[in-house]
């Protein structure tokens, strides 16, 4: 892809996040990673050891710092790298799905948002992590009902 094209999402000229926006950031990338099933299934099964959760926690780091610290144009290109990257040599795990691509692709319009003072992204992002968790206890209960009726 090249990066110069809208599709590439650069931001040419990065600017530095207000408190707010550096917050509701940190936040957003927590919730895409946990919504990450390729890195949540790494986690699960220590494909990391141990500290699998730790790595992941890092990853979310590393990548707020790539954010608000990189004082040079952001690239999905850079941004898939790290990602893949890090799944590699913190997980031992190479992903192959295109889930890295659309990872970076949301982190980066959530990047783009929060320095806009748009929020919406995240928004829309707790709201639909909030209905995603309702919905398998929803399913429990429809069981646990069929299973007693039966």
């Amino acid at each position: 892809m090249d990066s110069g094209d809208a599709g590439g999402r650069e931001r040419p000229s990065p600017a530095a996040p207000t408190p707010e926006s550096l917050a509701l950031l940190r936040e957003g990338i927590s919730l895409v990673l946990s919504r990450w099933t390729a890195l949540q299934m790494a986690v699960r099964n220590e494909w990391g050891g141990r500290d699998s959760g730790q790595k992941s926690e890092e990853l979310a780091s590393t990548l707020l710092s790539w954010f608000s610290q990189s004082r040079t144009p952001h690239y999905v290109d850079d941004l898939e790298n790290i990602l893949d990257e890090n799944m590699l040599l913190s997980f031992n795990t190479t992903i192959e799905d295109g889930s890295i691509e659309e990872i970076a692709e949301q982190l980066m319009i959530m990047h783009e948002d929060c320095i806009q003072v748009n929020h919406e992204s995240v928004k829309k992002l707790k709201k639909s992590i909030h209905m995603k968790r309702a919905a398998p206890q929803i399913r429990q209960v429809n069981n646990a009902i069929g299973e007693t009726s039966e």
